[in-house]
Parts: C-alpha cells; sequence; structure tokens
C-alpha cells in the first residue's frame, strides 16, 4: 500500500558524498558506505543514491560501490547514473537494489523504459527529470541533463505522460532552481505535475526544514518527499551532520498534515 515516504537523496561526486547548489559548487560531506550505516540506524524509509558524474563524464555505472551500497543498505535503495542498457539496469537490480532511476539515458532512448520495466517489472523503473523554470511570466519549465548543463526543451507534463506510457513505475521531479537553496520546494512545479501524473512521484529541491515534509503531504497527499541539505547539514553554518526525523518525529509531520 503506498504511504508517505521521507527519503534522503545523496549525490556522488569523485568517490565521495556532496551536496550541490543549483547543481554547482559540490561541497563534500562524507563517506557514502559510512552515511548508509548512519541511515540504517535512523529507520529511514528509503534511500536514493544518484552518481552526478556518470552521465558528464560518460561513466559506465561503478558497480564494486553499488553492490557495497546495496549490501550496506537496511532500506529500499534507488540508484542512478550512467545507466543506459537493459542489460545494465538487470546488472544493478541483481546486486540488491531495489530501483534504478533513469535520466538522461531516458531522454535519449525513451524505449529503455520500457525495455527495462518489462525486465525488472515497473516498479523498479523510476525516471529522474531535473526541471528548470523557463520563464516565471507564465511558469513555463523545461528538462535539463548532464547535471542541468544540457537544455532538451522537453516539457515535463508532456514527458511524464510519455513516461508513464512507456511503463516507468516512478517519477522524481527534481528541481534545478531550488537545488541546495534551502528556499523550499517548487510548488508551482508539483502543482503542473501532479495534476496529470498517475504513478508514484517523489519531490526534490529546496526543502529547508522538515517542516516542508508537513506542508508536502498535506498538499498533496500520499507523496515522497526527498531532500540532500536538510539531511546533511545543521545550523545556518551548514556543519555536516547527518540527521533524519525520529519516529516520533515522522509522526507529528505525517500526522500534522491530515493525510
Amino acid at each position: 500500500m503506498l504511504r508517505p515516504r521521507i527519503i534522503p537523496c545523496l549525490l556522488l561526486h569523485e568517490g565521495g558524498l556532496v551536496k550541490t547548489t543549483q547543481f554547482s559548487n559540490p561541497k563534500y560531506v562524507g563517506d557514502p558506505l559510512n552515511a548508509v550505516r548512519i541511515f540504517n540506524e535512523k529507520e529511514v524509509d528509503e534511500l536514493i543514491v544518484l552518481d552526478i558524474d556518470a552521465s558528464v563524464k560518460n561513466n559506465t555505472p561503478n558497480y564494486v560501490l553499488i553492490s557495497k551500497l546495496a549490501g550496506e543498505c537496511r532500506m529500499p535503495l534507488c540508484y542512478g547514473g550512467g545507466i543506459k542498457t537493459v542489460e545494465q539496469v538487470e546488472k544493478i537490480i541483481s546486486l540488491g537494489v531495489e530501483k534504478v532511476a533513469l535520466n538522461s539515458a531516458a531522454i535519449d532512448n525513451p524505449l529503455l523504459i520500457y525495455e527495462a520495466s518489462k525486465r525488472v517489472g515497473s516498479q523498479s523503473i523510476v525516471v529522474s527529470i531535473d526541471v528548470k523554470k523557463k520563464s516565471e511570466k507564465n511558469n513555463s519549465y523545461s528538462i535539463y541533463t548532464h547535471n542541468s548543463t544540457h537544455p532538451t526543451c522537453k516539457n515535463p507534463v508532456d514527458f511524464i505522460r510519455e513516461v508513464e506510457a512507456l511503463g516507468a513505475g516512478e517519477i522524481l521531479v527534481n528541481s534545478i532552481d531550488n537545488d541546495g537553496t534551502l528556499s523550499g520546494y517548487d510548488l508551482e512545479l508539483i502543482d503542473q505535475i501532479h495534476r496529470v501524473v498517475t504513478i508514484p512521484m517523489t519531490v526534490l529541491g529546496g526543502a529547508s526544514s522538515f517542516y516542508d515534509f508537513s506542508l508536502l503531504f498535506k498538499r498533496y497527499g500520499i507523496i515522497g518527499v526527498s531532500a540532500g541539505s536538510v539531511f546533511v547539514f545543521k545550523g545556518k553554518f551548514r556543519a555536516v551532520l547527518i540527521q533524519y526525523p525520529s519516529s516520533q518525529e515522522k509522526e507529528i509531520i505525517i500526522s500534522s498534515s491530515l493525510i
């Protein structure tokens, strides 16, 4: 049964974990395996790990690291980065990863979504889109790939309809404009997509506190809320500290949203 989910998103860069601001200026925040162990202790709902170097550098997935991450994880794991073929999807799933996130490959070869969902099941296929506002005037958006360096001119709403028809099991929507800014989620972007999406949806980019999660649950009901900075930084000086709401805090976050 679907339920509200609170999901840390970890970014891999040059072998370590980083946090970016609007997809730039990566700040080192620690070792990925150590972070997973801490999140295990905090009993997180799910974990997203994205290799932000892979597409930019045309790297293939790092199966050794993926295997180590999957071996450590005691929660469902979604992994993305450098995945271009069905065989790579199958390999990653075989290592113990529950979901794979397709980003630039879903744009370049949408049929990969269909082929991969047939092989491993649609529940394991997440299509991840990185979205930037084109115009403040009419709240129009466009999808970007390769760490926001490649504009695609694709409208996110139209593309989501396409990937749903191809068999995607979940959508991950990341706001480039709000990434790492602690300015709150882009509600206009989420509104546009939530009106049309019929499969599970997770949103990312801009969370400033656990309170932002409650606001999203109240506004959209059962949805996945993801964040980076909230889970790895503490205080105005952004000291590195891994955190996650306790069971009691999660109950308050969800119950206060009146889901």
